[in-house]
């Protein structure tokens, strides 16, 4: 039984005695208490303590009541240094109620930050989500809007004014993949996991100031697979939720910082509208939905390169013939109509060379390279289109379908 306790059980017997029974027994037990807990009272002040209480001019009945005062002090003392300092496990806790959650990753590079508004279900997997990628993350493409929602996705790509619908399970496990990136309970878990492996360092700093954050600074170490990083997490004392993440990159010997994630709106209901985007598009924006029609053109029994070069040359085909329906279906399922918007105004004569096709330089779109040059006649001019990244890839949720994704 801890110290406290022991005091308290006294206590108790206290109230249920009468005075004549505050004897010398009664005060033994207090001190032989007090000798247990060497923290608090020294060998010194002991006997004192014994001292001022049976010679000095009082009755018994103000010696138990100075016996619970002095009780009362030492449990105050006790329960207070018996509070547990913070561990990492309080926050994985804190974390499994977290129900809503809105994020903002900042670089400090760029002025705009990423933004990411997630909803959590019973068992703490993400439900919807709405994810907004500034410009400066997602080059040629432009800013993007993305959410996601009975599990299919939306994506908004202002520059081209294009809305995409995709259903497939690959773009969700992307989507986790992004969400739990930024999910600050992944976080802590993960640096929970790696210091029991050994593979961590962590250090915690917990202020007495309890409107202060609790520091934890997360440093690798060599056996981990980022022996260079850094995190640092900042931990609201009364809540235990994380409040920011700072990740820093040792360069030159120094911890530089790399990117800053901030979480806000815990367990605050995010508003319905923010996981459609049908009242935000433009009315003439075009719409390709890949989850309700077939796009793209069967694999058959070609390889990938050849099927790849296939897709490339009956969409050039179609053009040349103004088939625009079949270009479009090429094309990701654009709209035949917007096909002709698009292309109209060019007049395609032919196909002057043609693959091979190769790895894409950019392996996450899981695509490959198709390099190819047409002829073509443009305001009564003829000349040559030379397109050095033109992407071609297997259709979402529709395999052994291949459709040109890009580089046009």
């Amino acid at each position: 039984m801890r110290p406290a306790e022991d005091i308290k059980t006294l206590i108790r017997n206290l109230t249920d005695r009468t005075s004549a029974e505050m004897d010398e027994r009664v005060l033994g037990d207090v001190l032989r208490v007090l000798a247990e807990s060497e923290k608090t009272t020294s060998a010194f002040t002991k006997p004192n303590i014994r001292r001022i209480i049976m010679k000095g001019p009082i009755t018994k009945l103000a010696a138990a009541a100075a016996i619970i005062v002095i009780a009362a002090l030492l449990i105050t003392f006790l329960e207070k240094s018996a509070t547990p300092a913070y561990a990492l496990d309080q926050t994985i806790k804190a974390n499994h109620t977290v129900r809503y959650l809105h994020i903002r990753q900042i670089n400090p590079s760029y002025d705009e930050p990423i933004l990411i508004w997630a909803e959590f279900d019973d068992t703490g997997q993400v439900a919807n989500w709405r994810l907004h990628l500034p410009e400066w993350s997602e080059g040629d493409d432009g800013a993007k809007v993305a959410i996601w929602k009975d599990n299919k996705a939306q994506v908004w790509l202002k520059k081209k004014n294009v809305l995409m619908t995709i259903k497939e399970k690959a773009i969700a496990a992307m989507i986790y993949k992004a969400v739990e990136k930024n999910d600050p309970k992944m976080a802590v878990e993960r640096i929970y996991k790696l210091e029991a492996e050994g593979k961590v360092k962590v250090e915690i700093a917990e202020p007495d100031d309890k409107a202060q954050p609790i520091v934890v600074t997360a440093t690798s170490l060599p056996e981990s697979s980022t022996p260079n990083q850094r995190l640092v997490l900042f931990v609201d004392q009364a809540s235990k939720l994380v409040l920011s993440i700072e990740v820093y990159e040792l360069e030159n010997g120094k911890y530089e910082k790399k990117n800053i994630v901030e979480f806000y709106g815990y367990n605050q209901p995010i508003d319905a509208k923010m996981f459609t985007l049908d009242d935000e598009v433009p009315a003439d924006v075009m719409r390709i939905d890949q989850a309700t029609q077939e796009v793209g053109l069967a694999q058959g029994d070609l390889i990938d390169e050849e099927i790849a070069v296939e897709v490339v040359r009956q969409f050039f085909e179609a053009l040349i013939t103004r088939d625009y329906a079949k270009a479009g279906k090429l094309l990701e399922g654009m709209p035949g109509d917007r096909m002709q918007q698009e292309f109209g105004h060019i007049k395609f004569l032919r196909i002057i060379s043609i693959g091979p096709a190769g790895p894409h330089p950019i392996p996450a779109t899981k695509g490959l390279f198709v390099p190819c040059t047409v002829e073509i006649e443009k305001d009564g001019k003829i000349s040559e289109w030379k397109l050095d990244r033109l992407g071609v890839r297997q259709v979402y949720n529709q395999p052994g379908r291949w459709t040109i994704f890009g580089g046009i």
